[in-house]
């Protein structure tokens, strides 16, 4: 029997309207949207927007991206982090979610709900409190991230009737779609020269999220790499990690990494995987060395009976080398954590439903530089990893401070 993934927005009211669609995000929780959905009634109804695309993906219908069952409560949410964390943004109302980081780690990109029941795109400093509305339309605008120099930002967006790839120059002047394709096409990640872009394309034949690879100047060079979710470029590289899920057992959300050569696929590799909780949204530390991901972890081991009751609706931030060694969990595995993006600095940004609203808070995990392993130790052409590969050990901890 086929099932599909039921995937929200992570603004509830989003989730609301896409009930069977694509998670682009995260959530909040549905008693939550509730009650917006009551306060919202007691105000004049504004006239209905148009439907929004649903977007569906294949495989196993009972996990969306964070490994939730669909249509479960969630568990709720008080966390004490396990390292310092400082928190970047505070909206009164609505969430803020989707961030990426500027390359001279000055500026914040995110998406958020603050001002309107549809995301937006916004652009803050680090560490100030003023925003600024980057893009903005009745449709929902999410998934921004940064160009290489800092001076273009790419996002998702479905004001075109269905979901595409758009881009704003931080100089400003108009948006531009660079994506028209009649299919889904999300999560743009630039590469290390700016001149192109990997995202997701769902393809409705195959049932199946593939990643495209297209030219910025040149849309109509777009082809696929791969299958899988949110891909990230390397800063430093022709390496892109992402999320794909297995066709077994608990079929658990795993981090991979495809490498490219003349713009060609090799194999891919897994870096990383867990038998009883989906790892999701990997992303490249600065210098190409580590790797942020995030985890979700159900209360009932690693298989999914139709009928399961109760769901442990959990989220925490790792990093790992990388190779896929030395993991370490940056939060303390008692809320709801997800979405990492690195800083310049080595600081993890991410979005936490720490004191109840979706927020972009940071953790600065203390990463010891990596001493490059001989190269007989290093892997061969074609991306399968060397037997005798034995990398110096490196010590990883929380810092004390920021």
């Amino acid at each position: 029997m086929t099932r599909r993934y039921l995937i929200q927005l992570v603004s509830c009211e989003i989730a609301l309207i896409l009930a069977g669609g694509l998670l682009l995000s995260a959530g909040c929780s549905t008693e939550q949207a509730r009650e917006r959905v009551v306060q919202a009634s007691a105000e004049p109804a504004p006239p209905p927007p148009p439907p929004e695309p649903s977007l569906q993906a294949a495989g196993d219908a009972q996990l969306t991206l964070f490994g939730e069952f669909p249509d479960k409560a969630r568990v709720p949410f008080h966390a004490k982090a396990a390292s310092p964390m400082e928190q970047h943004t505070f909206g009164t109302e609505g969430a803020d979610f989707d961030v990426d980081v500027s390359p001279d780690g000055q500026l914040l990109v995110f998406s958020s709900t603050r001002h309107s029941m549809r995301p937006d795109i916004y652009l803050k400093k680090v560490n100030g409190l003023a925003v600024t509305l980057l893009a903005s339309d009745p449709a929902s605008d999410v998934q921004p991230c940064f160009s290489p120099d800092g001076k273009r930002v790419a996002f998702s967006s479905s004001r075109s009737g269905n979901w595409d790839l758009w881009m704003v120059s931080l100089d400003g002047g108009p948006v531009r779609q660079i994506t028209h394709s009649p299919m889904h096409e999300v999560h743009p990640s630039f590469s290390p020269d700016g001149k192109r872009l990997v995202y997701c394309v769902f393809n409705p034949r195959g049932e199946q999220w593939e990643m495209w690879v297209l030219q910025v100047d040149q849309p109509a060079s777009a082809k696929m790499i791969g299958t899988g979710l949110f891909p990230r470029w390397s800063p430093v590289g022709e390496s892109i990690v992402y999320q794909r899920a297995r066709e077994r057992g608990g079929r658990w959300f795993s981090v991979w990494r495809i490498d490219l050569e003349a713009g060609e696929p090799k194999f891919p590799v897994e870096l990383a995987a867990s038998s009883d909780m989906a790892l999701i949204q990997p992303t490249w530390s600065a210098d190409g060395q580590w790797i942020a991901y995030g985890t979700a972890l159900l209360s009932q081991g690693s298989d999914m009976p139709d009928g399961i009751a109760t769901v442990m609706s959990r989220g925490d931030v790792w990093v790992m080398r990388a190779d896929g060694a030395s993991p370490m969990q940056l939060t303390d595995g008692a809320g709801t954590h997800f979405s990492p993006a690195f800083g310049a600095d080595g600081r993890v940004f991410f979005t936490s439903l720490r004191n109840g609203a979706e927020s972009i808070w940071s953790v600065k995990p203390l990463l010891v530089p990596i001493t490059p392993a001989p190269a007989a130790a290093k892997e061969p052409a074609g991306g399968v990893p060397a037997k005798n590969e034995a990398p110096d050990a490196v010590s990883m901890g929380p810092s004390k401070g920021r």
